[in-house]
């Protein structure tokens, strides 16, 4: 039972962290940057909570452990889940799920990849030779390197990705 509390919370403080940045972007917007800098520090202490609770369950390892959680991952996103998602959002004539169950597949190819690349690095000791990471903000492309004039999933200009 433990576990399966574990799980639980894991997944609820996961989730809000990530809604309260997403509300903190709205808030932001807004004009009210006091509101988005609140749900910005308590997305950080729910990101805290779910950290911990993942090392309570055994989930955090060594590099390659987790490189290897990540790929698994990212594969049944692509192979499964995605593609199974999509088509149903498409049978029900869902046009806003369909679009992002489609940009979430693509991105999460190029993730995989990703990760495959950073473990065959890891596998020799070594750490990955990375270029700048650029993110496209509506679909999740993700791209190393140069990046394209316009997103090539969704068509969002190049001056809109985000930089890491």
């Amino acid at each position: 039972m433990t576990q399966a509390n574990m799980e639980n919370a894991y997944a609820g403080e996961s989730q809000a962290h990530m809604r309260y940045l997403i509300f903190s972007e709205v808030a932001e917007r807004e004009g009210k940057p006091n509101i988005a800098r609140l749900f910005r520090a308590i997305a950080y202490a729910e990101q805290v909570h779910a950290t911990n609770h993942y090392r309570a369950l055994g989930n955090v390892n060594d590099t390659v452990a987790n490189l290897d959680m990540a790929i698994a991952g990212e594969t049944f996103e692509v192979e499964e889940m995605y593609p199974v998602y999509h088509e149903v959002a498409k049978f029900q004539g869902e046009r806003e799920s369909e679009k992002s169950t489609h940009y979430a597949l693509e991105a999460e190819k190029i993730h995989a990849k990703m990760y495959q690349k950073a473990k065959e690095a890891a596998l020799q000791g070594k750490d990955m030779e990375l270029g700048v990471v650029s993110i496209c903000p509506v679909c999740g492309y993700t791209v190393e390197g140069e990046v394209p004039e316009f997103c090539p999933i969704c068509g969002t200009p190049k001056a809109s990705f985000k930089s890491f």
